[in-house]
């Protein structure tokens, strides 16, 4: 059951009611780190900004980790009426993506930390990736109505564990899930297509969720950059189906506009933080300056984006505004 949103809820109720969801926040901030960083790379500005961004990044990490843990303890049927929820079952995996993207972002500056963390985080999006499979083709029956782009967040693990694992000399299990995010990204693009084009349209609490559809493409160029392959026609269409997806999401600027404040809104974080890398890494293996100014404008978007998101989230979560049923 949810709170009464018109009555203050209590601290024991809003802990229940603390979404898995959460984890995006972490996934935004993160993704803004190494966004942040690729940009300090290309201006050769010194590297405090992404610094200051990976210690909240991280700040946030441990924050939601031990709210969701304490949520676990002492309220196990709301996170067990979480994974059976067709919606939020897909938010788990963004747990083990954080630790990834901590990986990630460590990797310069503690290489054994970042080693560890990242032989942790492979071993838990294994499970949850395995497991959230398990459950959509298990005996129930999902419903298209209840099919969106948020699917997409296991394959975007997948795909991300090459970033870190390959130069930390994983490269075989690199290419292993590499290669199962890919084909998932294709499966489920299929169906999240046929779905957006032939059914109901998205609910609005769940619209932000669209901007995931970028992610795949971007993060899987990054990795196969990553994975020691050059810019070859195939990286091509990969970023630029990032590009083509972006613009898809463009055309629904208006009707963002419209719509009211949810933590789906974070969505649109990760994604345009894996795009801006991409269009910068893209950019200085072949000297395209278009690129390079594509990817440092995104970068400028999201520091605005970040902080009006953090402080709408604040503001959200004083009003109780964040725990609703999609």
């Amino acid at each position: 059951m949810h709170a009464d949103l018109h009555q203050p809820a209590t601290a024991p109720a809003r802990l229940a009611e603390f979404p898995v969801a959460f984890f995006s926040v972490v996934m935004g901030l993160l993704g803004f780190t190494l966004a942040l960083h690729a940009a300090e790379a290309t201006l050769g500005l010194p590297g405090w900004p992404s610094a200051a961004a990976l210690a909240l990044g991280i700040a946030a990490f441990v924050t939601i980790g031990l709210l969701y843990t304490a949520k676990m303890l002492r309220h196990p049927a709301a996170v067990r009426s979480e994974w059976a929820h067709p919606v939020r079952l897909a938010f788990f995996p963004a747990f083990s993506i954080s630790l990834l993207l901590i990986a990630t972002t460590l990797l310069p500056h503690a290489p054994e930390t970042a080693r560890v963390i990242w032989l942790v985080a492979v071993v838990v999006q294994a499970v949850l990736t395995l497991s959230v499979i398990a459950n959509w083709i298990g005996a129930r029956a999902f419903l298209q109505a209840q099919l969106s782009p948020a699917w997409f967040i296991p394959a975007v693990g997948n795909v991300l564990v090459p970033v870190a694992g390959a130069a930390l000399g994983f490269v075989e299990l690199s290419w292993l899930f590499f290669s199962a995010g890919l084909i998932f990204w294709i499966i489920l693009l299929t169906l999240v297509i046929n779905r957006l084009i032939f059914h109901d349209p998205l609910p609005e609490r769940l619209y932000p969720t669209l901007v995931i559809l970028v992610a795949p493409p971007a993060v899987a160029f990054i990795a196969y950059l990553r994975l020691g392959l050059e810019v070859d026609a195939f990286a091509r269409i990969l970023l630029n189906v990032g590009y083509v997806f972006a613009a898809v999401v463009a055309t629904q600027l208006p009707r963002f506009r419209r719509l009211p404040f949810a933590l789906s809104w974070w969505a649109l974080s990760f994604p345009l933080a894996a795009l801006a890398v991409a269009s910068l890494l893209f950019a200085d293996a072949v000297d395209s300056t278009p690129h390079r100014l594509i990817g440092l404008a995104l970068v400028a978007f999201l520091a605005v984006a970040i902080v009006a998101l953090a402080w709408r989230t604040g503001k959200a979560v004083v009003a109780g505004e964040i725990c609703r049923p999609e």
